[in-house]
């Protein structure tokens, strides 16, 4: 009796795995893997289609497409193309769909966000053979590996048409050559309603557990939760914080989450004068690294995490969570140790601490006023009085571009997923002729990081430059250069019977929910 109940279960569960019914957040604009770089469509895309190399939870390189990719001098990169894989025609993949791909992408009209800033640092794409490829760039680029994990591969033939790039974007989004070798199949999609695919049973990766996927537009946080528990979706993507309290105790739902790439950190303006220090005579306390660590000492980062984000977040020591490439594991938040602080300020020559204002976006990022505020009130008590100026995040980001703040809390999502990225906009010195520096308001400044990361973004050798970049981020964190408060978690909840490997990179894959071990 016990085996036939066993095995009615077993045959009963690939039926019960048949459909999955996802929530989302903010709907695709657009179908068409190059028309819009936007992580909505971008999630939507990687159903669908595969790139090259990919992504792992963590934002590490793995094989996808190319089975394996290796430097040629440091000006070309050679990649293995996966054998045996075939698109959702029929038809084989070969390296003259990644040559379609990079030269469609520069002629895709009215792209609000085009996908050329990964296509045009190639100078030369040689085919080797069919499962070889070149690619020669103007410079070293240690970093097109990984960028190219944002470039979906198309079909070269299924994707030809009249147009200069092909199928157009209107045609693809009818989903009339719409072919990749991706997990899953276009089915059907209705602008507002349903986007609906099937399983590519022809797939060559794992096979996904669903027959089929419905993803359902829930702009409204509180109606993504509401579906979720009427049943009307098994899976939501983020939902509002306030609500995620309350589904952690709900028997029937299960939540997945992870420390995301987006930082949320404090920049202190490192120039002189400085607006926003009134009682300095136009000396900045700031440009003192002992002033600095003592604002980061007087920081309780865990008590912000566990009262005003409720633990979704995570204390941040670095400007990405570990084992992001670039990290280092023994890496630890700064400590929350507000007599070290005064003690410091005293040294520096600032016993009864100074005047501050701290500019902060309101509705940006998740509780940002309140934690300005609490920021504001840790600063207060070691002496240094501290006004929180917040305001609506058009106005805010404004503010900061045209450095009005002595110091500002502001956020940070690193899209390549590696230290480069917010050791480039956010700590070297700026420079527009370098692109350096683009996002780092605060002025800081430190010749010997500059070096590290410059030799980091000139070494393909991956060893190499993960030590250089390991190096550049301990020199800022060590000069108090930036202060990072903590990483906000990315949160899915589903079904209880459901699990998901929760991504840094926040994006929502029904290749990767599967039936919890519990009733597999």
């Amino acid at each position: 009796m016990f085996l036939l109940v066993w095995a009615l279960l077993a045959f009963a569960l690939p039926a019960a795995a048949q459909e999955l019914r996802i929530g989302l957040k903010t709907e695709p604009t657009s179908l068409d893997p190059q028309f819009h770089n936007v992580g909505a469509n971008n999630q939507i895309a990687m159903h669908l289609f595969d790139t090259l190399v990919a992504r792992d939870a963590h934002q590490l390189a793995v094989p996808a497409l190319a089975l394996s990719w290796k430097p040629v001098g440091d000006t070309v990169w050679e990649f293995k193309l996966r054998p045996g894989v075939k698109f959702h025609d029929g038809s084989p993949f070969t390296a003259e769909d990644v040559v379609f791909t990079f030269e469609r992408a520069a002629k895709v009209p009215n792209s609000p966000s085009p996908f050329t800033w990964i296509t045009r640092q190639a100078t030369r794409l040689e085919i080797v053979d069919p499962l070889t490829l070149r690619i020669s760039t103007a410079a070293p680029a240690p970093l097109l590996p990984i960028d190219l994990s944002g470039l979906p591969i198309l079909s070269h033939t299924a994707a030809a048409g009249d147009a200069p790039e092909g199928r157009t974007t209107a045609e693809l989004n009818r989903g009339d050559g719409l072919v990749g070798t991706g997990p899953f199949k276009f089915v059907d999609w209705k602008r507002g309603g349903d986007l609906v695919l099937a399983r590519n049973d022809g797939y060559w990766g794992p096979r996904p557990a669903w027959n089929k996927v419905v993803f359902r537009p829930l702009t409204d946080g509180a109606a993504r939760v509401a579906a979720l528990l009427a049943g009307d979706v098994d899976l939501i993507e983020d939902p509002p914080a306030a609500e995620t309290a309350r589904l952690r105790k709900e028997p029937t739902i299960a939540l997945a989450e992870a420390a995301s790439s987006r930082l949320i950190y404090v920049a202190l303006d490192q120039s002189e004068p400085s607006p926003g220090i009134p009682d300095t005579n136009g000396k900045n306390p700031l440009k003192t690294p002992r002033v600095r660590e003592a604002l980061s000492l007087a920081i309780d980062r865990q008590g912000i995490v566990d009262t005003i984000m409720e633990g979704f977040a995570q204390p941040a020591g670095d400007f990405l969570p570990w084992p992001a490439f670039g990290t280092s594991k023994d890496t630890r938040p700064d400590r929350h140790d507000p007599a070290a602080a005064k003690k410091l300020l005293a040294e520096a020559s600032f016993p009864d601490g100074f005047a501050i204002t701290l500019g902060a976006p309101n509705g940006r990022y998740v509780n940002d006023l309140t934690v300005a505020q609490a920021v504001a009130a840790m600063w207060t008590r070691i002496g240094v009085k501290t006004v929180v100026e917040a305001t609506a995040p058009p106005v805010f980001f404004r503010n900061r571009d045209e450095y009005r703040y002595s110091a500002y809390l502001s956020g940070w999502s690193s899209e390549s997923g590696e230290m480069s990225n917010p050791l480039r906009a956010l700590a070297a010195t700026p420079s527009r002729e370098k692109g350096m520096g683009g996002t780092n308001r605060g002025r800081y400044s430190n010749p010997t990081m500059d070096a590290r990361l410059d030799e980091a973004l000139r070494t393909v050798d991956d060893r190499k430059r993960e030590t250089l970049l390991q190096e550049a981020s301990r020199l800022v964190r060590a000069d108090s250069g930036i202060l990072p408060l903590y990483f906000e978690l990315s949160v899915w909840a589903m079904r209880k019977d459901l699990s998901y490997a929760a991504r840094a990179d926040q994006a929502t894959l029904a290749q990767f929910v599967k039936p919890s071990a519990a009733i597999r």
